[in-house]
C-alpha cells in the first residue's frame, strides 16, 4: 500500500476515536477550559486523546484538509530551501509560514504551515516529492487540520 491514509467507516473503528474528535473539538471552541475537562465531559483519558488527537480528522468539519505542518531536514546547501518551496509552488501549495533553525553539523531543521486547499497531489505524493529533492535529508508530515 502506497498511502499512510485510509478511509474508514466509523461504525468499525472503536468509539474512542469519535469521543476524541469530540473532546479536540470542545477544547478548540471553549465549550471546555481545558483538555482535562474536555476528556472527562466525553469519557475517554487523557492517553487516548494525546495518542490519537493528531491523527484522527472529520471530512465534514469546515477546515478538515486545509492545513498541514511538514518538518524537514535540510543539508546546509545552497538552494535547497528554495527548491523545496519552487517544489511546493509547483504542487499548488501555499507557504503560510516557515521556521528555520540555524545549521549544526551542517543540516537545518525547516517547518512549515502549508495551505493544501488548493493542492494537485496526494499528501503522500507531496512528501515523496520533497524527499526525493538532493539535500532534503527527510520529510515528516506533523499534523493536518
Amino acid at each position: 500500500m502506497k498511502s499512510d491514509f485510509l478511509i474508514v467507516h466509523k461504525k468499525i473503528l472503536p468509539v474512542y476515536y469519535e469521543k476524541v474528535l469530540e473532546a479536540r473539538q470542545m477544547v478548540e471552541s471553549g465549550a471546555a477550559r481545558d483538555v482535562s475537562a474536555a476528556v472527562r465531559a466525553v469519557g475517554i483519558s487523557r492517553s487516548t486523546y494525546y495518542k490519537y488527537k493528531d491523527f484522527i480528522y472529520s471530512p465534514d468539519s469546515g477546515d478538515a484538509g486545509r492545513k498541514a505542518v511538514i518538518s524537514m531536514q535540510l543539508s546546509h546547501e545552497i538552494g535547497v530551501l528554495s527548491t523545496a518551496l519552487n517544489r511546493l509552488s509547483e504542487m499548488d501549495v501555499n507557504v503560510l509560514t516557515i521556521s528555520q533553525s540555524l545549521p549544526i553539523r551542517d543540516a537545518a531543521s525547516v517547518v512549515m504551515t502549508l495551505d493544501i486547499a488548493q493542492m494537485n497531489v496526494s499528501l503522500d505524493e507531496a512528501t515523496r516529492a520533497l524527499s526525493g529533492i538532493p539535500g532534503v535529508e527527510n520529510v515528516y508530515l506533523v499534523a493536518v487540520e
